[in-house]
Parts: structure tokens; C-alpha cells; sequence
């Protein structure tokens, strides 16, 4: 093995972040391995998801540094570019967080779950974000928007909300709207429930924490978010320009408290992968399916299959998205993280195909798998 190669694996060693070998040409997923971009860098784009512009692919994630410090935003949204998904190219720092205090993303703010998507319309490239102001917790709950006129950035921040202020869903009930009294030592799921959060912010507009965004085939775009102290997901309908909420919007799977929602599309069927509430400690996946966006969801249970450990923990990974497979209509892969708290720059990726039993997506785990291993819908 030459010295400069003994370099790079020491390298990787000492800093998890890894410095790898820039010149191999990957060919296979390797999931929860080192991922090198094109400079021999593990990639760096965390709680990510991934927009597909005129052939090419964009990866948009958290920008990570190490130890516990990482877990807070120190740098922003890291962008990378592909045209196979197995090599990336980096593309730098898209948006970046700022240095002036009293901003509302000044750095060592909360910052994640990045998703950029394209509007036809005014050729606008539109990022969302979970914000979260520094030093206060998680106690704003709020989106927030940026935009660039170009995939790789720099994108400008627009603002941050809390959604749909003074507007009920559209499956409001009477019950929703005067809540009972809940029970007592009644608990965040139970208050949910009983529309109790839902009653508290409608005047202020609703809680949005982990977050993701979908586009269908009519151009409609969507804000899928994890509310009411995380027991909820509200889905929100965009502006035709993807930078406000139409005043359309659901509660989905209510009290069952999910998080780290991704969403698509398949058979004119919309499915959901999230997973519970457990912070940065994996838990088992779920997945529920609708007839429309801001229909009734149902749920399908726990996605994963294998050991007892790896249904029990989506394979020590929590969801991000899911990306449909180039040139495989009807394929699928999940994107996921493994998340490392106490070095949040040595995160890494689980990314698996979606397989489908009796019209239930399931993920299996494998060591190593290509694209050619996808199948198409039948």
C-alpha cells in the first residue's frame, strides 16, 4: 500500500470526518460506511434530502463539525452534486449561517433537516429548514425559507414562521376546536389528542420541528412537519411560488407521535416513512399511506425487517427521504441517518432500497447493493 493511501487511512482514524481516497470511482452503496466526495472527503450533508435539476442530482444537508458542538448549526446547509448518486462533487457551503448575533440563524442556532425544491414558475430554487433560535431549546418550533437563483447556492434567508397562524385544518372537528380538559396527569400524546396544542398555537400559528417537503405531480408543494410537541404531523400546502402556505392544511396520524417524516408517491398512493420520538437513539420505523396529501393516513406498522435489533432500531438510522430511482419508475430508496451525537461530524448514511409486500413498503438490510438491484413497479 503506497504511503500517500497509509496517510489517508490514518487520516480517517484520527478524525472521523475521514479524509479518504479521492481517486477511486464508486460503483456500489455501502450503507453506514465512510462516503467520500470527490476531494476524499467523508460527506458532510446530514438530515438531508436531495433535489433532481435538469440531470443532475443536488444532496443538501447539515453541515456537521466535531464533537457535541456539531449538533448545533456552526457553518449551515452543505451541498453536494451528482450525476450517478454514488460520486459526489462538492459544491461548498449553499446557505450559510450568520455571524451577526442578533440574527435569527447566527451561528450556534438550530438548524435541520435541510429540503430544497424547484419552482417551474419563477425559477426559484426554495429551501426550508427547521429553525430553532439559539439558546433557547427547541421551544421556537419554527420553518424557515431561503432561496437562490442557482441549485448550488448561495441561498438567501427569507424569514422564519410558525404556520398557518389563526387558520384551522382542514379536518378541524368541533371537539378540536374546544378541547376537553384533559384528564388529570394527562400526557403530551393524550393533550394532543384532545386538541389541546393544537387550540394553544392556533392563535400563534402551529409548532413545526423535524420537517420535509414534497412536490406532486401537479406542481402543488407541501410542508410535512412534526407538531404539537412532536405528537403530531401537520401537512401544509404551499403558495403556487413555494414561499408561504395557501391556508390548506391537515393533521395526520394524531397523538402518535412521529418525527423525521419523508414522503412519495407510488400507484397515485402517497406513503410516509417516519419514525417515533426518541432523540438522537434510533427506534422502529413506521409507515403509513393516503389516498391524497391532506387525506386520512393509515398506518402500515414498523417497514424494517431482519434481526430484532435492526426492527427495533430501522437499522440503527432514523429517516430523512426517499428518492426515486433513476430510470426504475416505481423504485424507491430510503435515505437515512445514523446519527452521532457526542461527534456529530462521524454521522453516516443508510441508504436501501424500498421493496414492497402486499402493497406495504419494507426495507431490508444489505451490506453492500447497486442500482441494477432496484426493480421497477409491476
Amino acid at each position: 500500500m503506497n504511503s500517500a493511501r497509509l496517510l489517508s487511512l490514518a487520516l480517517s482514524v484520527v478524525f472521523g470526518a475521514a479524509a479518504l481516497s479521492a481517486a477511486d470511482v464508486l460503483d456500489t452503496f455501502k450503507p453506514g460506511a465512510l462516503w467520500p466526495d470527490d476531494q476524499g472527503v467523508h460527506i458532510n450533508a446530514h438530515g438531508g434530502g436531495i433535489l433532481l435539476h435538469e440531470g443532475v442530482y443536488y444532496w443538501y444537508g447539515e453541515h456537521k463539525i466535531g464533537g457535541e458542538i456539531g449538533n448545533t448549526a456552526q457553518v449551515g446547509v452543505h451541498v453536494y452534486s451528482s450525476t450517478d448518486l454514488y460520486n459526489w462533487k462538492d459544491r461548498g457551503i449553499a446557505f450559510r449561517v450568520s455571524d451577526d448575533p442578533n440574527s435569527e440563524y447566527t451561528k450556534g442556532c438550530g438548524l435541520e433537516r435541510p429540503k430544497v425544491i424547484y419552482n417551474e414558475k419563477t425559477r426559484k430554487f426554495v429551501m426550508w429548514f427547521h429553525l430553532e433560535f439559539k439558546g433557547r431549546g427547541f421551544t421556537a418550533a419554527h420553518t424557515a425559507l431561503a432561496v437562490s437563483d442557482r441549485p448550488e447556492g448561495p441561498f438567501a434567508y427569507m424569514a422564519s414562521f410558525r404556520p398557518n397562524k389563526g387558520i384551522w385544518p382542514v379536518n378541524v372537528t368541533e371537539a378540536d376546536k374546544n378541547p376537553q380538559l384533559p384528564e388529570p396527569h394527562a400526557g403530551r400524546l393524550a393533550n394532543a389528542v384532545l386538541g389541546q396544542y393544537l387550540r394553544r398555537d392556533y392563535e400563534v400559528g402551529q409548532m413545526s420541528r423535524d420537517m420535509t417537503l414534497f412536490v406532486d405531480d401537479d406542481g402543488t408543494g407541501y410542508l410535512i412537519t412534526s407538531a404539537e410537541e412532536n405528537a403530531t404531523i401537520h401537512i401544509h400546502q404551499l403558495t403556487d411560488d413555494y414561499l408561504g402556505f395557501s391556508g390548506k392544511w391537515a393533521r395526520a396520524l394524531v397523538g402518535d407521535s412521529n418525527e423525521a417524516p419523508a414522503v412519495f408517491k407510488r400507484g397515485g398512493k402517497y406513503y410516509m416513512l417516519s419514525s417515533g420520538t426518541t432523540g438522537w437513539r434510533p427506534n422502529p420505523g413506521r409507515s403509513a399511506v393516503a389516498d391524497s396529501m391532506l387525506g386520512t393516513w393509515t398506518r402500515l406498522g414498523n417497514p424494517c425487517r431482519g434481526t430484532p435489533e435492526q426492527i427495533a432500531t430501522t437499522f440503527e438510522s432514523q429517516s430523512t427521504h426517499v428518492l426515486p430511482a433513476p430510470g426504475k419508475p416505481g423504485a424507491f430508496i430510503y435515505m437515512g441517518d445514523r446519527w452521532r451525537p457526542s461527534d456529530a461530524i462521524d454521522g453516516r448514511y443508510i441508504w436501501l432500497p424500498i421493496e414492497w409486500d402486499n402493497g406495504k413498503p419494507i426495507l431490508r438490510w444489505r451490506d453492500s447493493w447497486k442500482l441494477s438491484d432496484l426493480k421497477t413497479a409491476p
